[in-house]
């Protein structure tokens, strides 16, 4: 020892008083006190009791001379040079097979998870069993100061503390860098293990126990049954490592390593019952595995151990995590202590943001198949509820709907219908709709920019299968969309009387106000409080459009069409959907389209009275004459209809001669109201009769008065037919092609390139095809349409600004759309007056830009030059 650290020990000026004999006995006994503290330190295994007497009566003869500080602070650092050069390199040299850390991996799992056991468990017995005796010379020298007179009654605790520590730095000191990763993979061995025998006992009694039973405690000592004795020789092997880690010092580190352990077994049992499988919920069942199982290990670790402090009211402890913890930490038995209730409560969070974390990034695959995955939201909302993390839920989301939804691949109807799913299954984890709102607003901006997205819609809200007849929905057959949502308001209005409304009841206010909860930094300022918004369907998918009057226009348009080609005067479920629509939209807006349903029946009636009336009359034609029980006519208020498609086409002498007898009749019963044939419209029902088959078709008059040209005269060529009938050459050659498919007609070239030769087919032999005959079989041509679209209607009224538009932009050079959407309102205020939206602008523009008359860069436009 140094005079620095001697003098730092005691004050060695009082030898300067001490006599020569006195000297003498100091340096003897110093002596031999140094040789016996060195022999029996590295002895290892000496027997201790032959040099006891010696060796306390030389720590008697030092302390009798004040040195009792330098016996202490010698023998303690003599002890921390023993671990320093032996010891510990001894312990952290069983590890250096692992100072790779990617060797942990590589090894098969098995045998690495044992070897690492075996040799964790090795080495910690040896370092404490050096420890043990480091410890049993220590209590020498203790027992050896003990005796000494005016000696502190505490030397005991004060030397043991202080050992303690120097055990602690030293290793801490000289730690390698793999051994947390040993540790970590002990642990996850060993719990690995125990979780499939607590798991298969808890999966056995799981129906028979209540999920609120108190702990079931393991007997360590192993006088529970033998059922059980496998399960405790494993804690009890868990005990022990962490039994001697901590009395090394690694406390801090073991927690974290099995912490670890049994974070990564709830995880992997998390996925594994949430899985793909979106039609249970699994939260309680994920609750009930962590008491059975991870809660049931720490119980029985910390009895081992002896760390259970009991606390006689633990349902007043509450969650440092999370503010809201579940009913189970308040249902434990009052003798569970502290430390479980905590581990409880943090196991609990993390199993809520492990399956909250899964379900989002799954949320799209679960939207998909709401309703039938309501489960799976039930579970999401109630995580959600638990660690308030729904931003985490909104950026995942749209990020997934940007990259699998909002694509050119998925068509309108398919994204309309995941944004529906959206709606409803959002709706269940925010009634509010403060998130949905951040969520939906990427999907509607998106629809905005597709042209088909009103007529989608409008089919969405007015199909019988809402519109998807080959996925899953959760409307009854038949019903629509508009229908769903109908009974979904009057549900919600039902459950919730006063959410929407101003309650002047000062009770109900004051309810009101204690409720109250700012809303998250994700709402739309513009949208109110929580408590004054409620989720509307319709009204979120009409805001993708923008105006309701589009929307009514589109719907208008699609009925007409639907009217005009029906074979009879069913319209119930027309009717029904109108209602509906008339309770969105308001009466006003679907004025006219009561009076196009208002037509058929009209039409039904008046078709009788005149059919009546003709059949009671004596007929003047002979027995070819048309009987007029064939003719069913829909008679319709043109003012009140979108603008009807018109064609010239000459139809068969007979029926032109039924129809005009019909208008004739019409006008002697309403007079003065007269009928004008829009002969280009309706349904023909035909049965063709040939050598060896008779097929029957509904097509329209211009397929039925081509077919029946064939009658007298099997072979025309095409500009003949042409003039026959009354229509262009293109025409006759488009429609023609459905009788060609048929099999019915064959076509064939002639020398002039524009003119070709068609021939009734007589038979099957003759070339023709085998056609279906029992069925009815409907010319369906989509390019050939009853009523102007809405995009027809729209370019003829904007036609009469192309000019206003070619003069800015001739004049301007370049302007953007908000410029001429402006520009345009501030100078067409009289006759025609500019009374259109921007979108609709755009879209008229954006066919000016197809027809090559604009030029649109970088959102600007120009004339094309």
């Amino acid at each position: 020892m140094t005079a620095d650290a001697l003098l730092s020990v005691c004050n060695l000026g009082v030898l300067d008083s001490l006599s020569e004999a006195s000297v003498s006995e100091i340096l003897e006994s110093w002596t031999s006190f140094c040789m016996i503290t060195e022999t029996i330190v590295k002895g290892g295994d000496t027997d201790l009791s032959s040099y006891y007497s010696k060796f306390q009566s030389d720590v008697s003869s030092l302390c009798k001379f004040g040195l009792r500080d330098l016996i202490e602070e010698h023998f303690l650092l003599f002890l921390q040079e023993t671990l320093e050069k032996h010891s510990a390199p001894k312990f952290w040299k069983n590890f250096d097979a692992y100072s790779n850390g990617t060797d942990i991996e590589t090894n098969g799992k098995d045998m690495q998870e044992d070897e690492v056991e075996l040799l964790l468990c090795k080495a910690l017995e040896e370092i404490s069993l050096e420890k043990q005796y480091q410890e049993k010379c220590l209590s020498m020298l203790v027992n050896s100061l003990q005796i000494c007179q005016d000696y502190p009654s505490d030397v005991e605790n004060v030397l043991f503390s202080k050992y303690r520590l120097i055990v602690s730095s030293v290793l801490m000191t000289t730690l390698t860098r793999h051994f947390p990763e040993v540790l970590h993979w002990y642990f996850k061995g060993r719990l690995e293990e125990l979780s499939t025998i607590m798991a298969g006992d808890y999966e056995e009694n799981n129906e028979l126990q209540d999920k609120n039973d108190e702990y079931r405690k393991m007997d360590i000592d192993g006088s529970y049954d033998q059922k059980k004795g496998l399960e405790n020789k494993l804690v009890r092997n868990i005990g022990m490592v962490v039994h001697n880690l901590r009395n090394l010092g690694f406390t801090s580190m073991t927690e974290d390593a099995y912490a670890s352990a049994i974070f990564l077994l709830l995880k992997a049992k998390v996925y594994d019952l949430a899985g793909d499988d979106y039609r249970s919920c699994v939260l309680e069942s994920i609750k009930g595995w962590i008491q059975a199982v991870p809660l049931q290990f720490l119980h029985a670790l910390l009895d081992y151990l002896g760390d259970s402090i009991i606390y006689p009211s633990p349902h007043s402890t509450k969650s440092p995590l999370a503010s809201n913890p579940s009913s189970s930490s308040s249902s434990t038995h009052p003798s569970t202590s502290e430390t479980i209730i905590r581990w409880q409560l943090r196991l609990e969070y993390f199993a809520y943001e492990t399956l909250q974390d899964f379900r989002i990034s799954k949320l799209f695959e679960i939207i998909v198949d709401y309703p039938d995955s309501a489960p799976a939201i039930e579970d999401l909302k109630q995580c959600l509820e638990y660690t308030g993390q729904h931003s985490k839920l909104v950026d995942s989301f749209i990020c997934a709907l940007r990259y699998r939804l909002l694509t050119a691949g998925a068509s309108t109807n398919d994204i309309l219908h995941q944004y529906v799913s959206t709606i409803k299954a959002l709706r269940t984890i925010d009634p509010a709709g403060v998130f949905l709102e951040a969520v939906g607003e990427p999907i509607r901006e998106y629809l905005r920019g597709r042209k088909d997205t009103i007529k989608c819609i409008v089919t969405l809200l007015t199909d019988g299968t809402g519109g998807n007849n080959n996925g899953p929905s959760g409307n009854t057959t038949g019903d629509s969309l508009l229908e769903e949502i109908n009974r979904d308001e009057e549900n919600q209005e039902n459950g919730n009387s006063f959410d929407d409304d101003i309650n002047t009841d000062d009770k109900q206010a004051w309810i009101d106000v204690q409720r109250w909860e700012p809303d998250p930094v994700e709402a739309d300022p513009q949208k109110g409080s929580r408590y004054r918004r409620k989720v509307d369907v319709l009204g979120m998918i009409v805001g993708i459009i923008g105006s309701k009057d589009q929307l009514v226009n589109e719907y208008r348009v699609m009925l007409a069409e639907k009217l005009l080609n029906k074979t009879d005067y069913d319209i119930d479920t027309e009717i029904r959907t109108l209602e509906l629509l008339k309770i969105h939209f308001g009466e006003n807006s679907m004025q006219k389209c009561e009076i196009m349903l208002n037509d058929l029946i009209g039409s039904k009636r008046i078709n009788t009275n005149v059919k009546a009336t003709i059949n009671q009359l004596p007929q003047t034609g002979g027995d070819d004459e048309t009987p007029f029980d064939i003719l069913n006519a829909t008679i319709i208020s043109s003012n009140f209809w979108p603008p009807i498609q018109d064609e010239d086409v000459k139809i068969p002498e007979g029926v032109d001669k039924l129809l005009t007898n019909y208008a004739k009749r019409f006008h002697e019963i309403k007079t003065p109201r007269k009928l004008l044939w829009k002969k280009n419209l309706g349904t023909v029902k035909l049965e063709l009769n040939f050598e060896d088959r008779t097929l029957q078709f509904t097509v329209t008059p211009v397929h039925a008065s081509i077919i029946m040209q064939f009658q007298h005269q099997t072979s025309w060529t095409s500009k003949n037919l042409s003039d026959a009938i009354g229509v262009p050459m293109d025409t006759l050659q488009r429609r023609i092609n459905f009788w060609i498919s048929k099999g019915i007609v064959s076509e064939s070239s002639n020398s002039d390139p524009n003119d070709h030769s068609y021939t009734l087919v007589d038979s099957v032999t003759d070339g023709g095809k085998t056609v279906i005959n029992n069925e009815d079989l409907v010319a369906d041509d989509d390019t050939e349409r009853s009523v102007a679209s809405v995009e027809d209607q729209l370019r003829k009224e904007m036609t009469v600004y192309e000019k206003f538009i070619t003069g800015m932009l001739k004049n301007f050079g370049s302007m953007g759309l908000d410029r001429i959407h402006n520009t345009l309102k501030m100078f067409c205020v009289s006759d025609p007056t500019y009374d259109k939206s921007l979108q609709q602008l755009q879209s008229f523009l954006s066919g000016l830009v197809a027809e090559e008359k604009l030029e649109l860069r970088d959102g600007t436009y120009f004339l094309k030059k």
